[in-house]
């Protein structure tokens, strides 16, 4: 009705979503990154969550739209109000894959083929559950099963999980503890601000074809967004109905008041048994009435006196404790940009050094991988790790990170020392800090990780079925004390033992192949009471 008025090819408002009007605020791109960044390092649970109308939808829809089909493989359910049956079914047909198969087993053993081939082929495979607030127990623990499909190093898929608030309450019940503690990467989308709405306003105006980008006055953006809290979808909504105002009044720019008598109907119509009032295309009485209450609002406007808030100075105490230093990025990458690589790695790594008292190193070489050399020459495996803060603390070891920062050339490393309360202590203190929380984590944090550990037993990693000798009578020692083996020390690697192997693999989340590999010999090491191990925690038994 009014594009011909405004001049758009388009209405610029639609509550339906259309990829060309795709607009990140500052909320989505960061809900954005976070999701990019649990895919591409290869977390296993990611979760999205966010009022309905706040944008879930264009995020998720801008992730699969950038994910590049020749190395990735996506399916989308978004109809999950299904049995653990029909949820495996929509699967295998999302990938193409024999979905008419009526036992859940078969069908997950047809994904575990295709994820294996996948994996083999160097593509990550993606999976979006939309709506994952309506998922029953049962099928969200069917789920959970389905992220039990990975290698030795790395999952073989990525489970999105997308929902509205309730999910986070649903997660968070007693019978779904093992799927909650899986989350590894969780971002709750909050609404738009002032700016952010401004900004949504102007770009949809403009691709819709519109020549006046501040069609709307500040004054109007401001009672839309209060109206809207910043929720896409209601903000379109206020928008459309203030467009279609004015042009029955035929007046731009759009107010404040205009703005609030347009909410006052959208108010008016969502009643039940409210009285109607529809808009009746230019009608002489309907915009004598309103022209009348515009000019009372303005008057009200005018007149209204500006109220100064008193400013509060707070008093500082005596003896008042030192606040911590600032977060600040470029403070850090100043700092660490006045020590070369091997000096920053060498003191890194001396501080892992008297964690696990073995000697310090006294130098360190140009080559790539310094923390993994130093380490071997002091007689430390190390166990490589990709993923999130929340998945290295499943670990519960010390680990050296690597770090990212703007400007500094090279790799900078820092040790994660310990975890009390979800602060991170670091060493050594960067920028005057020696604790972060997991948000300033992230922010420097490449994703990427050593973890020392001891080969206490010389179990030489990769050792195959049918190996005779003391070393397998060490690795059946070992099994034993972690609980995982009761046969008798053989010191043959036989079927019994591989499958102690293959049930401790699948009670500490690695893939069962029966590989003994450095991750299956770093837990083992982890859950046997008998050798001394670091810890970032110590509630799990091991000791320090």
């Amino acid at each position: 009705m009014y594009c011909d008025y405004y001049g758009f090819r388009e209405k610029p408002f639609n509550i339906t979503p259309d990829p060309e009007f795709i607009f990140l605020s500052a909320h989505h791109n960061e809900a954005f990154a976070h999701l990019l960044y649990g895919i591409d390092n290869h977390v296993g649970f990611i979760a999205l969550t966010g009022e309905i109308g706040a944008g879930k939808t264009t995020v998720i829809r801008t992730l699969l739209g950038q994910l590049s089909p020749q190395q990735h493989r996506t399916a989308l359910i978004f109809n999950p109000c299904l049995s653990s049956l029909g949820l495996m079914q929509s699967i295998n047909r999302e990938y193409g894959l024999p979905a008419d198969y009526t036992d859940t087993a078969e069908l997950l053993g047809e994904l575990n083929r295709f994820l294996l081939e996948e994996n083999g082929a160097g593509r990550t495979v993606v999976l979006v559950v939309d709506e994952a607030q309506n998922l029953g127990c049962a099928v969200l623990e069917q789920i959970r099963l389905i992220s039990n499909l990975e290698t030795e190093q790395d999952k073989l898929i990525q489970i999105v999980l997308v929902g509205q608030p309730e999910l986070r309450q649903l997660l968070a019940k007693p019978e779904l503890r093992q799927l909650g503690q899986r989350i590894a990467v969780s971002y709750h989308l909050r609404p738009m601000n002032l700016t952010d709405t401004r900004d949504y306003i102007t770009h949809r105006i403009q691709v819709a074809g519109g020549e006046e980008p501040n069609l709307f006055t500040m004054g109007g953006v401001r009672r839309i967004h209060r109206f809207s809290g910043g929720l896409p979808r209601l903000i379109n909504l206020a928008c459309d109905r203030t467009l279609l105002l004015g042009y029955t009044l035929e007046q731009t720019p759009l107010t404040a008041a205009m703005a609030g008598t347009a909410i006052a109907d959208l108010h008016l119509k969502s009643g039940n048994g409210g009285i109607r009032i529809p808009f009746r295309g230019k009608a002489l009485i309907l915009a004598a009435l309103l022209g009348s209450l515009l000019l009372l609002l303005t008057w009200k406007e005018a007149l209204r006196p500006e109220v100064k808030q008193p400013l509060v100075v707070p008093a500082t105490p005596r003896n008042a404790p030192i606040p911590p230093s600032p977060f600040s990025i470029p403070t850090m990458a100043r700092e660490l940009a006045t020590v070369t690589e091997n000096e920053n790695a060498l003191a890194v790594f001396n501080i892992l050094a008297e964690i696990w008292r073995v000697p310090p190193a006294t130098w360190a070489s140009s080559q790539p991988d310094i923390p993994e050399i130093l380490a071997r020459e002091r007689g430390l495996e190390t166990f490589r790790f990709t993923g999130n803060p929340g998945a290295l603390l499943r670990y519960n070891s010390p680990a050296i990170l690597e770090l990212t920062l703007p400007g500094v050339t090279g790799r900078r490393y820092l040790v994660l020392a310990g975890v009390d309360n979800r602060l991170y202590t670091i060493a050594p203190p960067l920028a005057g800090k020696t604790t972060l929380s997991e948000a300033e984590l992230v922010k420097i944090w490449s994703g990427r990780a050593y973890i020392p550990w001891k080969n206490h037993l010389d179990i030489p990693p990769g050792i195959k079925a049918g190996t005779q000798g003391k070393t397998v009578t060490r690795l059946q020692t070992l099994l034993q004390g972690a609980g995982a083996y009761r046969g008798s020390l053989t010191g043959l690697l036989d079927k019994p033992t591989l499958d102690a192997v293959r049930t401790f693999q699948g009670a500490n989340g690695i893939n069962p192949d029966g590989a003994i590999g450095r991750q299956t010999l770093f837990l083992l090491y982890r859950k046997n009471r008998a050798f001394t191990n670091p810890s970032l925690v110590q509630d799990d038994g091991a000791k320090r």
